[in-house]
């Protein structure tokens, strides 16, 4: 049988559409195999386990069909010890059963720093110290000294304390600050708008003090502490361009947008934080 023959007989087409129909037949079995092995269309939100302890967050896990694995720790306070203070995938995030939730959880005590140089240097260059070393300033206060604006003393619950001693990450330094000759004066900050931990550091750096702060009954839950926003203070700057250093500051905080934007009175407040 000559080629010409062969490419326009019976056997060769039956061999062609056989070939065509096993191509076929592996490619379907590919695809569906690849499916089932991906799980294909078959992903579940991550639950919340903020807060959660193993105890707590295994059950919650397994039953989803999801794996665990402690990566790291770190320490807040406001968490349980051995609770869950991140997640990745985040919460919400779309996985497949049998994949692995990455954690850190809280750690049963805080982490400890070195506590930097803080005296004789600059009260700005403190600031930057404290900050570096993931501590931050409490209650500044001033006394008369031929050196103005150097740190004079570095205190803890009222007892004084030096550099290279260890103290908890987060904690609050009080300093105690020259203010020259004499008591001096210092330019009162226009807060509103800013956030309680925004206002901490801007009142920090002109010296001054954060007094008592008044949440509304706006104010709710804690994510409602988070979001609230100072809608007044005092002294107020308007009124009061300028008072003496290490003066308190009061704040009025808030999460009503109308009062935010200076359109209501002021109302009765619920509850004070100092």
């Amino acid at each position: 049988m000559s080629l010409k023959d062969f490419f326009t007989s019976r056997v060769f087409f039956k061999q062609l559409a056989l070939a065509v129909a096993i191509t076929l037949a592996i490619v379907l079995v590919a695809l569906f195999s690849l499916k089932i092995y991906t799980r294909h269309g078959e992903a579940n939100p991550v639950p919340d386990l903020t807060g959660m302890t193993e105890e707590e967050f295994a059950p919650v896990l397994k039953k989803s069909r999801l794996r665990f694995e402690i990566v790291d720790s770190a320490y807040q306070e406001a968490v349980q010890a051995g609770g869950v203070v991140k997640q990745f995938p985040g919460v919400g995030h779309k996985v497949k059963k049998n994949r692995t939730i990455f954690l850190t959880i809280n750690s049963r005590l805080p982490e400890q720093v070195v506590l930097p140089k803080l005296t004789d240097i600059s009260f700005r260059q403190a600031l930057v110290q404290l900050e570096n070393a993931g501590l931050q300033a409490g209650n500044i206060s001033y006394q008369p000294s031929e050196f103005h604006n150097l740190v004079l003393k570095a205190t803890l619950d009222g007892l004084e304390i030096v550099q290279g001693e260890k103290v908890n990450k987060g904690t609050k330094i009080d300093l105690v600050v020259g203010s020259g000759e004499g008591v001096g004066k210092v330019q009162v900050p226009l807060l509103k708008g800013l956030s309680v931990l925004e206002a901490r550091v801007v009142v920090s750096e002109a010296m001054l003090n954060i007094g008592a702060v008044v949440f509304d009954e706006s104010v709710v839950t804690k994510e409602d502490s988070l979001n609230a926003r100072i809608w007044q203070q005092s002294p107020d700057p308007l009124a009061t361009p300028e008072t003496d250093m290490g003066t308190s500051v009061d704040l009025w905080v808030t999460v009503d947008e109308a009062k935010l934007q200076g359109n209501t009175e002021t109302e009765s407040e619920s509850e004070i934080v100092f």
